[in-house]
């Protein structure tokens, strides 16, 4: 198939989606009790999620994986539609500020009657991930840029938009209703148009990604697939438990996973590891390993 994207070459497109395929595969190392517990999992809610879906121990460590995972890979998609403007005619990707900064001496039109020669762009994946301290701080942010540089605009993009749209930004900060013509809100869509000149640019780049990455993948030979041992591991901890059922004895090993030190879970610790009064995960990660795995 032909090229058609001319507002970025086809080894440049196919180098940063490459980027973006290395990115993904970082998130693809395998997991053991101490990465899946990194950031402390909700112990409660596992118990909750296997009880109300009933569902396996084995499906909810599985759905815990694929969202820690999913988690890191929404990152990574951040990363491709910030980056991929670095390759675009006028725009810079600066290491801190802003997400994009575009450029035009001939002049960029603003649908409301102004021609400015910047804009400072602030990129979102989703039009209502912003809570209200966030919301406020950005358009504090862009109220000084448009303050101290009477020749700019400044765009809220959003990745995924409630509609295709380049509007006046209308919000609150501290509690006053405030917008002003050079702060917008902006579709990803009417960006890219902007920014090209062609309408149907974002569009295009949606249709070349699937081939692209296809290929992509299929060109690599070091995809990482990866090995968990999450669920061996708790189960090693369930085997010493000592509950009347597996279940029970399962639902205390995912206990352990943030409430080792509690009253009552810390004495439980004890009992099964030996730990002291001061029961560290770091140290019941480390007896785990030591562990033989319990024969089915």
């Amino acid at each position: 198939m032909a090229w058609d994207l001319d507002f970025i070459s086809e080894e440049d497109f196919k180098a940063h989606v490459r980027a973006t395929i290395v990115k993904y595969g970082e998130n693809l190392e395998s997991y053991d009790l101490r990465k899946f517990n990194k950031n402390l999992v909700d112990p409660i809610k596992l118990i909750f999620d296997k009880s109300v879906y009933q569902s396996s121990w084995d499906e909810i460590v599985k759905n815990e994986l694929f969202r820690q995972r999913d988690k890191s890979n929404n990152n990574e998609i951040g990363y491709f539609h910030q980056n991929i403007f670095a390759y675009f005619k006028g725009c810079e990707v600066p290491s801190a500020g802003w997400d994009v900064i575009y450029h035009n001496p001939e002049g960029i039109w603003i649908p409301d009657g102004e021609v400015v020669h910047t804009l400072y762009v602030e990129i979102k994946n989703k039009h209502n991930t912003l809570n209200s301290p966030a919301t406020q701080k950005i358009y504090i942010k862009m109220q000084s840029q448009i303050l101290n540089n009477k020749d700019c605009a400044c765009f809220l993009v959003e990745t995924i938009s409630s509609r295709s749209k380049n509007v006046i930004w209308n919000t609150s900060v501290d509690g006053s209703k405030v917008h002003h013509k050079l702060i917008r809100r902006v579709s990803m869509d009417q960006f890219y148009s902007l920014i090209t000149g062609e309408k149907d640019a974002f569009y295009r780049v949606c249709m070349a990604l699937p081939d692209v990455i296809n290929s992509i993948v299929k060109a690599e030979d070091n995809v990482v697939i990866p090995h968990d041992t999450v669920i061996q591991d708790l189960r090693k901890i369930a085997s010493l438990c000592g509950c009347e059922t597996e279940d029970l004895s399962m639902a205390i090993a995912i206990y352990m996973l943030g409430f080792s030190t509690y009253y009552g879970f810390e004495d439980r610790t004890e009992q099964i590891f030996g730990t002291g009064k001061n029961p560290k995960l770091k140290y019941i990660y480390d007896m785990i390993e030591q562990i033989q795995e319990p024969e089915e």
